[in-house]
């Protein structure tokens, strides 16, 4: 079975469906995949025989894509060993095995439901949502309030990100777009003043998720985590086994630099998974799979346009597929 044929299996809803979910991962792809299918394309195209050579090249492509240096590694000792498993001499059966060991190895012992947002069934649901000032990190808050809105939820906003000049105004105008109340306090307010607030009103008006926003700055990793802890300890304290789910907003664009501040933040905090926005705009993508082989971090939602549908639910099937679309509907073809 191909990876096209895997992909529809997972996919197992409709067909529609299927080819809406690889649509969109395809065009919001597009950037990563012409810098890094297309250096695929021609590696397989200049070597015949899967040797040493077409391995070290391989090596320098991924690594070019972000994918990281120890991932790439990683990856690359999968690939021989199931090369000399399946006896693979020509370069032309390696998209397909490329493509399943990458999705192999993002979930690697972990089921597929990790990408899931951890929503409980009953009671109020808390999201922290962190990152620094200027990944996107307000949009991507309104985008999910609108998201989990459109599913149903009751969802309410806490403005905590107090600091950033126009964050709590960015923050309303999130509000009034998607209907959803935020709880707010004036500019340079104690952020876990703000959280408890929210807290106290998501509860007295049965609402099933409060997304907390966070300050970004990063002047020093002591500040942060002390701001951090204390609005940690604070919803704890309101609500035992919360926040249900840390996101960290992270920008696709910078590339090796994400995969840095989500080394700060996951000492800081116990982030739970990722937002990747801008992921339409880089051609960096390979950064998803470094983050989650180098930290074990699920990347869950990912950015694909403007738009407040534009948040997509992270698939790492889909994610591959949006690499290597065009080599492997040729191959399909």
């Amino acid at each position: 079975m191909g990876f096209m044929d895997k992909l529809k299996n997972k996919f197992k809803q409709n067909e529609a469906e299927t080819e809406d979910i690889s649509k969109k991962y395809k065009q919001g792809m597009e950037k990563t995949r012409n810098a890094f299918s297309g250096k695929i394309n021609d590696l397989i195209a200049r070597y015949r025989k899967v040797d040493e050579d077409f391995f070290e090249e391989l090596e320098e492509v991924l690594i070019a894509s972000d994918v990281g240096v120890n991932t790439v590694m990683d990856l690359v000792d999968e690939l021989k060993m199931e090369v000399k498993r399946q006896n693979i001499k020509d370069t032309r059966e390696m998209k397909d095995v490329i493509s399943e060991k990458l999705v192999a190895i993002y979930y690697e012992d972990d089921n597929e439901e990790i990408e899931q947002l951890n929503v409980q069934e009953d009671g109020l649901s808390i999201i922290l949502v962190v990152g620094v000032n200027g990944v996107g990190k307000t949009t991507s808050i309104g985008k999910l309030a609108y998201k989990l809105k459109q599913e149903g939820k009751h969802v309410m906003l806490a403005a905590g990100d107090t600091f950033r000049a126009g964050a709590i105004e960015q923050l309303d105008v999130w509000g009034e777009r998607t209907g959803v109340e935020v709880i707010k306090q004036s500019e340079g307010s104690d952020p876990a003043a703000v959280i408890f607030d929210g807290i106290k009103a998501a509860t007295s008006r049965d609402a099933d998720v409060l997304i907390c926003d966070t300050a970004g700055r990063l002047q020093n990793k002591v500040n942060l985590m002390n701001e951090l802890a204390k609005v940690q300890r604070v919803i704890e304290r309101e609500v035992p086994d919360a926040p249900h789910d840390v996101l960290l907003v992270l920008d696709a664009t910078t590339g090796q630099n994400a995969l840095s501040q989500a080394k700060t933040f996951s000492e800081a905090t116990d982030v739970s998974g990722i937002m990747l926005t801008k992921l339409d705009g880089t051609a960096k993508g390979g950064i998803v799979l470094a983050i989650r082989n180098e930290l074990q971090i699920p990347v869950k939602f990912a950015g694909m346009g403007e738009k407040a549908e534009d948040l997509q639910e992270f698939d790492a099937h889909a994610f591959v597929y949006g690499l290597f679309a065009d080599l492997l509907e040729d191959d399909a073809e």
